[in-house]
């Protein structure tokens, strides 16, 4: 069973799927770097000054105006952070874009080389002609391929 673990471990697929995790781990770094340090600050600029990530309404419980949304969250108040929500879809507007544009530059590539006729990575072979003659033949006298 561990050896049949390992060879599974060790298909291609699951490597890539590894890296594609860790890559959007710290893929998702960056967008949230992005949305805080530079979208909530313009859009903050426009709303007059007020920092996006930290809009909230207080449905019930007593905070004092001016409190930010971590001690606000931290007095046991009902919060609605509609701020944080709007930060959270940004983020996800962007990670869809950004993956988006990724996906349109690889099928590009394939393209590419599919018209200079160079083979695309990871193709699936097919069977030959002679191969699935000889399938069809057997078939026909009654014998599994």
């Amino acid at each position: 069973m561990i050896k049949e673990f390992r060879n599974f471990i060790a298909k291609g697929n699951v490597m890539d799927l590894a890296v594609g995790i860790i890559i959007g781990a710290a893929f998702t770094a960056i967008v949230q770097s992005l949305v805080h340090d530079l979208i909530n600050p313009v859009i903050g600029l426009i709303l007059g000054g007020i920092d996006f990530t930290s809009m909230y309404v207080v449905l019930s419980g007593e905070v004092a105006p001016g409190t930010s949304l971590e001690a606000a969250r931290e007095s046991g108040a009902a919060i609605f952070a509609y701020g944080a929500f709007l930060t959270a879809c940004i983020n996800f507007l962007i990670i869809a874009w950004v993956v988006f544009l990724l996906v349109k530059g690889v099928n590009r590539i394939k393209d590419a080389a599919v018209q200079r006729g160079e083979p695309v990575p990871n193709a699936p072979k097919g069977p030959t002609q002679e191969q699935l003659l000889t399938d069809i033949r057997d078939l026909l006298k009654g014998r599994e391929v």
